[in-house]
């Protein structure tokens, strides 16, 4: 376990804390205004009353947060993942039966024990329903995972589960049809939203990416070789194994095709 491991893991786990905080700080101001509006509702009627407009900026500032918060926690599933040993986990899979799996996971999600951040946190994975997101899928015959754009059909709250659906297979499946594949959440990551840009993250020159390739659905490790000025600007960056004629050519990749490299990427 390397020392720029666990810093990143403190980094997004510090990132997470301060988005929690923050969470809680906007639901307490939400339920003022509830507590508000349901004991003067005549309120609203006068002129110059600003309760709704207020009301609909908490909701919006509450769903921005969560979104963030589903990408930093998609991050760090991701790196603990990496550094979890894989025997350990695998001998814990052996031990278990399917059936005594399940009845587990069952009883485990009846226990009430979930903060309110987590039903925030699990809550925004569901509303991800309908949207493109970056998913991780292991090929067994080859050994090898691939990356590429799925898109979410329904997350299940109490398995944790992405249920996804590739809709446009590489020319080497064996089917031309649409698939489908049931996935971890920390298998996930969400693109970032074009309309917000307040979430979107800033990668800087010489930081690892993970980024769709252009004219593709699937996404590799690309390095970022110059600075945006904006935010809507698209990234230049240079795809590895990407050869031209001895060089790496330099392409443009819009900014919401681009997500931090997950720690332990392997492909």
């Amino acid at each position: 376990m390397s020392s720029p491991d666990i810093a990143g893991i403190l980094d997004n786990s510090k990132e997470l804390d301060r988005l929690r905080k923050e969470q809680e700080e906007v639901l307490i101001e939400i339920n003022k205004m509830h507590k508000k509006l349901q004991a003067t509702p005549e309120v609203v009627e006068k002129p110059g009353d600003n309760s709704l407009s207020r009301l609909k900026m908490l909701y919006i500032q509450a769903k921005e947060l969560s979104e963030s918060e589903v990408t930093i926690s998609s991050q760090l599933l991701g790196q603990l993942d990496a550094l979890m040993p894989s025997g350990a986990q695998g001998q814990h899979r052996r031990r278990i039966g399917s059936e005594h799996k399940k009845k587990r996971m069952k009883a485990d999600s009846e226990i009430p024990r979930q903060s309110p951040s987590m039903r925030s946190h699990l809550e925004s994975l569901a509303n991800l329903k309908g949207e493109q997101v970056a998913a991780r899928v292991t090929q067994e015959d080859a050994g090898k995972d691939e990356w590429f754009v799925v898109k979410v059909i329904h997350f299940d709250k109490e398995t944790r589960e992405f249920e996804v659906l590739d809709e446009e297979p590489g020319d080497d499946e064996e089917s031309t049809g649409q698939r489908k594949y049931k996935l971890p959440m920390s298998h996930i990551i969400p693109f970032p939203k074009r309309n917000d840009l307040s979430s979107v993250p800033d990668f800087p020159p010489g930081r690892h990416v993970l980024a769709v390739y252009p004219e593709t659905t699937a996404l590799y490790k690309a390095t970022v070789v110059q600075a945006r000025k904006r935010k809507i600007d698209d990234y230049i960056l240079e795809f590895d194994d990407d050869e031209e004629d001895g060089s790496l050519p330099q392409r443009s990749v819009p900014f919401h095709r681009v997500v931090p490299l997950p720690e332990g990427y392997r492909q």
